[in-house]
């Protein structure tokens, strides 16, 4: 009869068990935002590679010293959606915020078309700029400069309107462009609930920190998209608390040129 585990295989088991542990919990720091997800893995990692070394477990060891050897690699590949936003953003100069007033104004009309749009299942994609220029992600578009309001909004998304298919263009307050054609997210985790406008406006919300509101055509549900997440399924109230606190945000840190101040 064999006798009670020695002491080597109770090292290997728990060895073993290590691995399995680091493995899991290493799948739930990606999930996390990338400043808690780099801060928690840099510590799980020198503290799992010290104690290993300690301990004498030397799967865990070699795992861990693999790791380190292709860290810049694995980074590269775990954060490659914030390096490919940092790098789009260099050079650009910050778009100029909008005073309170008309910040209020503009939240209102997006608020009270989407509502609109809503109840009449028309389908619509609005981008607001914030920080970060999109023209070098935007292709085609009509030119259009306009004061953004309701009735235009529902005018452009109405199905006969030659333009309706395309996203529209908010910057600094003004309605620029219409019929525009955004990049398509690559995320193969995205609901197949969603359709092209949810994916385009998650694929521009992952390259630049732009607002993209989505009405569905076929639920008549809006969506907020911003920084990669979608917001399924919003009330009007719970649209114009996000666009606030957004918007007054970008706002109230946007650097104001000597001689010129902002309204309060």
């Amino acid at each position: 009869m064999p006798g009670l585990l020695d002491n080597s295989t109770l090292l290997d088991l728990g060895d073993i068990l290590i691995v399995a542990v680091l493995v899991y919990h290493f799948s739930l720091v990606l999930k996390k935002d990338a400043a808690v997800r780099l801060l928690i893995f840099l510590l799980l990692f020198f503290s799992c590679f010290y104690m290993a070394q300690l301990s004498g477990f030397s799967s865990t060891t070699w795992l861990l010293r693999t790791i380190f050897s292709s860290a810049l690699i694995i980074l590269a590949i775990i954060f490659q959606g914030d390096i490919r936003r940092a790098i789009l953003s260099l050079g650009r100069r910050p778009v100029p915020a909008n005073t309170q007033d008309e910040t209020s104004e503009t939240i209102e009309e997006l608020v009270r078309a989407v509502g609109e749009m809503s109840k009449k299942r028309i389908g619509a994609l609005i981008v607001i700029v914030r920080r970060l220029p999109i023209d070098h992600l935007v292709e085609v578009g009509t030119e259009i400069d306009a004061k953004v309001t309701s009735e235009l909004l529902n005018s452009i998304f109405l199905p006969y309107s030659p333009i309706h298919d395309g996203a529209v263009i908010i910057h600094n307050g003004k309605l620029t462009k219409a019929g525009c054609l955004l990049p398509l997210s690559k995320n193969p985790d995205i609901a197949k609930s969603f359709g092209t406008r949810h994916r385009a406006a998650l694929g521009l919300s992952e390259l630049v920190d732009a607002l993209v509101m989505v009405v569905s055509e076929e639920t008549g549900n809006i969506s907020l998209v911003h920084d990669g997440k979608i917001y399924y399924d919003l009330e009007q109230t719970e649209i114009r608390r996000m666009l606030r606190k957004s918007l007054d945000f970008m706002r109230l840190n946007t650097t104001v040129p000597a001689g010129e101040a902002v309204k309060p």
